[in-house]
């Protein structure tokens, strides 16, 4: 899925790949991206996501097995990238047109403490084997963000789409727009992020807690630090949370080659 993204994403004209890893990925895979990039000409980035980077002075986590998170994974890139771009999950599959979006936005509206995000409808986001996790997105009356809440539990019960908070259960709008970690960033956020990951450290957090993007986000526009424009992505949306939903992404990636989307041999 991932060498999809980059496929797209240089079809929209970005020229630069960081990808982001721990010390457990394959070196055959990092030397086949290579070789990739190098025929196709892109720059490529392999940056570590360490436990001890961007710790604060002192800070002594050292038994620590799990990784801090999304928004230290991608703190852990400050000092590789000096430029807007997008931050996506590795393993979902946005679409095309997701990545032309993001490369008009950057253009046009992706300065200082502006940024953007392409949001999907959520009823384009579920799965057919059980429940999701996804980021609710409530929006102002000009689409920039107002919030991101998180629920677990959302699921197709017949015609209805429903999450369950606190014993009830709450349905929403098939339209309504999620979060799938598609955002556009400038370098900005880098400054803040390790603000919040001091602070997070500080809070003395649990062995299982993580640093996320959406929180530091969040965190942003409550604090009047950012602005976050909202677009619906034309894409469709494709993921694996269970491992059933492996034959569903094979069969679509499958279509889109028949319908000459994609080159059978990326």
């Amino acid at each position: 899925i991932l060498e999809y993204s980059i496929y797209d994403a240089l079809e929209a004209d970005f020229s630069k790949v960081v990808i982001i890893v721990n010390r457990l990925i394959p070196q055959s895979y990092i030397d086949r991206l290579n070789t990739i990039s190098g025929k196709a000409g892109f720059e490529l980035h392999w940056v570590y996501q360490e436990n001890e980077s961007f710790l604060p002075v002192n800070a002594d986590f050292s038994q620590r097995q799990k990784p801090w998170g999304t928004g230290h994974a991608v703190l852990c890139a400050k000092n590789t990238i000096q430029e807007p771009f997008v931050m996506i999950n590795a393993d979902d599959f946005y679409g095309k047109e997701a990545y032309q979006l993001a490369a008009e936005e950057i253009d046009v509206h992706i300065s200082g403490s502006q940024f953007g995000m392409a949001a999907y409808p959520v009823e384009s986001t579920l799965s057919g084997n059980g429940n999701v996790a996804r980021g609710i997105c409530t929006l102002d009356a000009e689409n920039y963000l107002v919030k991101i809440e998180e629920q677990t539990s959302i699921r197709k019960e017949e015609n209805l789409i429903m999450y369950t908070e606190k014993g009830k259960n709450i349905e929403i709008a098939s339209d309504t727009l999620v979060s799938m970690n598609f955002f556009i960033f400038n370098p900005d956020i880098f400054n803040a992020l390790e603000m919040y990951f001091n602070d997070f450290i500080k809070s003395d957090p649990e062995p299982s807690q993580e640093f996320y993007v959406p929180s530091a986000v969040q965190r942003m526009i409550d604090e009047k630090k950012a602005k976050v424009l909202v677009k619906t992505s034309p894409s469709k949306w494709m993921g694996v949370t269970y491992a059933d939903d492996k034959s569903s992404i094979k069969d679509f990636l499958a279509s889109e080659i028949k319908n000459n989307r994609y080159p059978e041999d990326l």
